[in-house]
């Protein structure tokens, strides 16, 4: 069976997981908590990061690529990305617009917010991870959010320009959709929506995601107003619709 090592909660990590379900492709997750999660990447074959997909033949380290390697085992009327060049590259174009600015700059900014609230993070980042993990992150808490904050460069007020371009990127989705297509490049479901979706998780925070995420009333009021307004702007209760309906998609 193919094996997807993974931080439980990560969004890139999401859109893995969606692409293979929606496939019908099996795979078995191997969970792992941050800082971790490098030395079970390399191990797999992948580099520094999460998500990593070992197959028989090779190990894929980059969620694009794994949604690529997917759509090449899915029947052609299913498939994320057109057949048809120029909609292709219509297609791939936004997908790594998405990558490249909302999945990093959303998650700094919800890493802001979580940083702040320990129990909440505790309680939500570590589902399936080993225990040895869990009680390694209890334990290491400190040193964690010191590597944290280095990895992503957060510092004072980076908040306020994450924030800033997330919004962007949803006003900038909002106008595509605002000539009423029911999907960001016209009338099929494909690996944009997907990819948009999966990555503005980490603002909207869906109720329907591969692991169990906090919710606005379960968070400090900071970190409820953020997501609330979020999942109030047309581009985020796109996303969630997308969720709501990823078995049908």
């Amino acid at each position: 069976m193919l094996r997807l090592v993974t931080i439980p909660i990560s969004h890139y990590c999401e859109k893995a997981r969606w692409a293979l379900a929606r496939a019908g492709i099996a795979y078995r997750e191997e969970r792992h908590v941050q800082g971790i999660h490098r030395i079970a990447a390399r191990r797999a074959g992948g580099g520094s990061t999460v998500p990593v997909l070992v197959t028989p033949d090779e190990a894929i380290g980059e969620s694009r690529e794994i949604l690529a390697w997917v759509d090449r085992r899915t029947p052609l009327q299913r498939r994320l990305f057109p057949v048809e060049q120029a909609a292709r590259s219509e297609v791939e174009a936004l997908c790594a617009r998405f990558d490249d600015e909302l999945g990093p700059k959303g998650r700094r900014l919800m890493y802001v917010h979580l940083l702040d609230d320990r129990p909440l993070a505790m309680r939500f980042n570590n589902e399936g991870v080993p225990a040895w993990e869990k009680r390694t992150l209890r334990a290491g808490w400190p040193l964690f959010e010191r590597i944290i904050r280095r990895v992503l460069d957060i510092r004072p007020g980076i908040e306020a320009d994450d924030e800033a371009a997330v919004w962007r990127e949803f006003d900038f989705v909002a106008a595509l959709l605002a000539d009423g297509r029911p999907h960001l490049c016209g009338e099929r479901f494909s690996a944009a929506d997907l990819t948009f979706a999966a990555l503005s998780a980490a603002v909207v925070v869906p109720p329907v995601y591969g692991v169990a995420l906090p919710q606005p009333q379960q968070m400090k009021a900071p970190t409820a107003d953020l997501v609330q307004r979020a999942r109030a702007h047309p581009a985020g209760a796109y996303a969630l619709s997308l969720f709501a309906r990823r078995d049908s998609l």
